[in-house]
């Protein structure tokens, strides 16, 4: 099964998510080497490396630094990322046709944008490719498999994607937050109220999942004419104010990924 060998540069908070859904998928241990100066210690089997691995060829290059650090890491990585690698990576802005600057050599490239839910099965996933057949694409959606539903995204939206799927768990953990904090200015014991505000998200989360209709109808069918659901929406609605403040919250994280690119690019001209 392709890849046989797994290469993390780095492996933060998304690279070890990745990796424990790869390992909670079922996938070896052995499969993977982790080069990471600053990782306390790898999951049990994985191999922890302090030093980039000379001399070793990889199938499987996997990009989980900084943006802003990727220079720094580019030029030691060339001889890694030869005829028989693909490189993938999760940095947030950083295009293909700049990674393919960095790595001309490489066998193909493969941007993917998770999120922390891949560690559970559960992340959604864009993906795009730059020099791969169609076998090689479907391998790629196969090894992604396991973390939760890849699906293919053209590269020229991938900053929208970014915003929504990449960053969207944090808006919804403040979500939570923010359901949890009022239901104790109504009077619950703070702990309650999170174990409720948890178990509401969580429900309604599986329910829409499951549900031939779309999240509105659900909401319709929760609100009876009259009603105290139906008293609470219409705070939400007024104005479209929820609608207004997650297209700027989305809006934001997009341009910054914007941003975050263009820095890439200037890099490139020095």
């Amino acid at each position: 099964m392709w890849p046989a060998n797994v290469l993390f540069i780095g492996c933060g908070n998304m690279g070890g998510a990745m990796l424990a859904g790869w390992l909670r998928g079922g996938v070896a241990a052995e499969r993977f080497t982790v080069y990471d100066p600053f990782l306390e210690a790898a999951p049990e089997g994985v191999e922890l490396l302090r030093e980039l691995p000379g001399g070793r060829v990889f199938d499987l290059l996997i990009l989980g630094v900084k943006p802003q650090m990727l220079d720094g890491v580019a030029g030691a990585l060339t001889a890694l990322a030869g005829r028989d690698t693909v490189v993938l990576s999760m940095l947030a802005g950083v295009e293909m046709a700049s990674l393919s600057l960095r790595f001309p050599d490489a066998r193909g490239l493969v941007r993917v944008m998770p999120n922390l839910s891949a560690a559970l099965g559960k992340s959604p996933m864009g993906v795009a490719a730059m020099g791969l057949d169609h076998e090689a694409r479907e391998c790629v959606m196969a090894w992604l498999a396991p973390l939760g539903t890849p699906e293919w995204v053209d590269e020229s939206l991938f900053d929208a994607v970014t915003a929504l799927a990449g960053s969207g768990p944090a808006y919804v953990y403040r979500f939570i937050d923010a359901l949890a904090q009022g239901g104790a200015a109504l009077g619950l014991d703070p702990e309650q109220s999170l174990r409720l505000a948890l178990a509401t998200v969580d429900g309604a989360a599986a329910l829409a999942s499951a549900s031939d209709v779309g999240p509105g109808e659900l909401a319709r069918r929760v609100s009876s004419p009259g009603g105290s659901t139906l008293a609470g929406l219409s705070v939400l609605d007024a104005g479209d104010a929820l609608g207004a403040l997650v297209l700027g919250t989305l809006s934001a994280a997009r341009d910054r990924n914007v941003e975050l690119g263009a820095m890439a690019r200037a890099a490139e001209k020095k």
